[in-house]
């Protein structure tokens, strides 16, 4: 009966967090990142596939309390920021979350402990938590190992090396200041 509720929870989409760590029981599954509907704004459109697999497993921290340990492994379209080509992104992630009851577990379980910490009170969505752990995944300004992107990444270095010119009005000023008198010998 526990197997059949188990399933019947899974393909609604969600899972009661407490359940599957005092469990240790784990499931996973395959996904379009495109679509998550917070996620597919980051990918490249016409980058290809984005199925990204993930796992989730109940378990115990050090101290025994309650978490899960989320896996995601696949490769995901961006787009380089330096070339603007779409480039595929690897992705491997591994993150623990710490269980919390109420809110008030939740802020005292954040404030002392380094591990990330979700409200699991009410039935967790699967796809709301793997799209949460994708987008802390996915860097803020992506860019691709391409060479010729490399080589103009360089060369817009060495621009940011050449002297300066003087402002207009730096120039200005300097025309406007009092020419200083000569000292009589």
């Amino acid at each position: 009966m526990a197997g059949r509720r188990e399933k019947a929870e899974r393909r609604a989409g969600t899972f009661d967090a407490f359940d599957v760590a005092a469990r240790r029981a784990s499931f996973a599954g395959t996904l379009s990142a495109m679509s998550l509907p917070r996620v597919a704004d980051r990918l490249a459109p016409e980058g290809g596939a984005s199925d990204v697999s993930w796992r989730i497993a109940g378990t115990k921290d050090v101290l025994g309390r309650p978490a899960l340990e989320i896996g995601l492994d696949g490769a995901v379209p961006l787009v380089c920021q330096r070339c603007l080509q779409p480039f595929s992104w690897p992705l491997t992630q591994r993150t623990m979350l710490l269980l919390a009851r109420d809110e008030r577990e939740l802020a005292r379980l954040d404030a002392e402990d380094e591990h990330e910490v979700v409200l699991a009170a009410a039935p967790v969505e699967t796809a709301m938590l793997v799209e949460d752990e994708l987008l802390l995944t996915l860097p803020f300004a992506p860019r691709c190992g391409r060479a010729a992107c490399a080589e103009t990444a360089m060369s817009a270095v060495g621009a940011e090396r050449m002297p300066a010119r003087a402002s207009s009005f730096t120039v200005l000023a300097e025309m406007k200041r009092p020419v200083p008198k000569k000292a009589k010998d």
